[in-house]
Formats: structure tokens, sequence, C-alpha cells
């Protein structure tokens, strides 16, 4: 695992390690932090693997350390995504078994230690099946789904896009699909930015994962929709713009080193620890 520092010139990042452990060495697996640490779930963990892991690790970058978490009832997935959800909950969504594609949500509840199959609630219309897929927190309780979805020839024709709305009271998930489409993408990145002008609104853009080289618009919001959301331990940031305009932080982060470069990407790395800008939706 690396961190990187760098500022806006032109010498930009300077890449480092920041650990080097086997439990670290996967693919195809999630990274979610929480409270400063970062939860790696499932994955393969070698060359060649078709079985997907039901492990867990747990990697503190203030401690450089790795720890494997003996959470009951992990999932055995690959190919997924993952978002976190009230603060506890480590909620995966989609990805491989080892026998097919999967469109259900397992959440871990960080406080009690277990993992949980939630169910999908009446009025869910849920994909065939998700891999290689992305899952972009809108609020607390909302993720933009796009990527992947069903087999192959499903995939060759377009991307579905959906809003999935998760309820950790009732333990529930559900799918809407939205009513457009994007290139068929898999193993893309998506990034919720906002827009340039004196009354800027949000965009989803993907990122890579077809033949085309632009990227692709998969979701926008009117201003106020989407707001800043805080960060752990009291941390706030602000909503980069797509311009370039610098993200700065309104209050230190523990585990930042005081006086970090900043960046004008929306995601960046300061010293050994993650500064993330990330987003609150509105209720409707």
């Amino acid at each position: 695992m690396a961190g990187a520092v760098g500022g806006t010139g032109a010498s930009g990042w300077t890449w480092r390690p920041v650990a080097r452990d086997p439990l670290l060495a996967r693919a195809f697996h999630s990274c979610t932090e929480l409270r400063g640490r970062f939860y790696l779930v499932g994955g393969l963990l070698a060359g060649g693997a078709r079985e997907p892991s039901s492990d867990m690790v747990v990697f503190d970058p203030a401690e450089g350390q790795a720890v494997r978490v003996g959470a009951r009832g992990g999932p055995r997935r690959s190919h997924h995504d993952a978002a976190l959800v009230g603060g506890r909950w480590l909620c995966v969504v989609g990805g491989w078994d080892g026998s097919r594609r999967l469109a259900t949500v397992s959440a871990l509840d960080t406080e009690r230690g277990v993992w949980e199959a939630w169910t999908a609630a009446p009025g869910s219309y849920p994909p065939a099946g998700l891999s290689s897929h992305t899952c972009t927190r809108l609020s607390d309780r909302e993720l933009r789904v796009a990527g992947r979805e069903g087999g192959t020839r499903t995939q060759r024709r377009y991307g579905s896009i959906y809003t999935l709305r998760l309820d950790p009271g009732a333990r529930t998930y559900c799918y809407k699909e939205e009513g457009y489409h994007t290139v068929s993408r898999s193993g893309h990145c998506a990034a919720l930015l906002r827009s340039p002008g004196p009354h800027p609104g949000h965009q989803l853009l993907l990122f890579g994962g077809c033949n085309s080289a632009e990227p692709e618009v998969a979701g926008h919001w009117n201003h106020g929709k989407i707001k800043a959301f805080s960060l752990p331990q009291g941390g706030t940031t602000c909503c980069p713009p797509f311009d370039g305009t610098a993200c700065k932080s309104r209050e230190q982060w523990p585990g930042v080193p005081a006086g970090a470069s900043r960046t004008p990407a929306s995601l960046m790395f300061c010293g050994w620890a993650l500064c993330c800008a990330v987003w609150w939706r509105n209720s409707d």
C-alpha cells in the first residue's frame, strides 16, 4: 500500500510506501475508510485464483499495521463495491461469489462485529447481477450504482444506472432503475464533482472501463441538492469544483500532518492518511 503527498506545482505527486504486508496482497476487493482505518473486504488472494475470499482485513495507516478480523458470516465476494452507511454499517453491494454475479447487499455491523444479509424491500427492481461496478454515495442512505450488469450479452449493449436506497433499521435495500443508460463499462472509476458557475450543481462522472477515452455523466443534481458532508472525528471538507479550485479542509483531520499540501483533486492523500471529499444529498 502506498500514500502520496504533493501540491499543485509541476512536480506533482511523490509516492512512497506506507506498508508491506501479505494480508494486503489481493485484487478485485473493496477498500472503505471508517474512523481513520481502512476495511479491505474479499477479493482474489492469488494470481489465477477463481474463488473469492470471505476474509476482512483492517489497515491502520497511523500504525502501519494490517490485522485480519474474524467477523462472523462474511460474504465470499470479488469484483464488488462497498459503502459506509450511518457511520456503522459497511455495506457490500453485488459482486461475484464464485458461481454467479449478485445484486444483493451484505452489511457488517462494525459495532457488533457481525455480518448481516439484508433483504430486498417491496418494490425493489434489482439488476440482473453486478460486477466491476461502482457505488457512489449520494447521501447517508442512498447510492448511485453504475457499471456491468448481467451477462456478456447485456454488457455489450449498454449500461444501466440504478439508485440504491438502504435502510439500516429495517435491514433492507431497494433498487430503482433510472430512466437513462450509459456506455457499457466495467472496472471503471466514478467521481461526484461540483460543476463550475455561480450556482453550481453536482455531476457524477464515469471514467474508463470501455473503449471511450471521454468521461461520461451518469447523473446531475441542481444547486443545493448535494452538500458537504462531515468527515469522521469532526473534520469537514468543502465540495471541490471541476474547474480546478483547490479543496480546503476547514478543520485538521486527525492523522493528517499540519501544513500538509493540498491538491485540486477530489480525492487526495495527505501524508499517510486519506483526505477525501464526500457529499450529502438532501432528501427529495
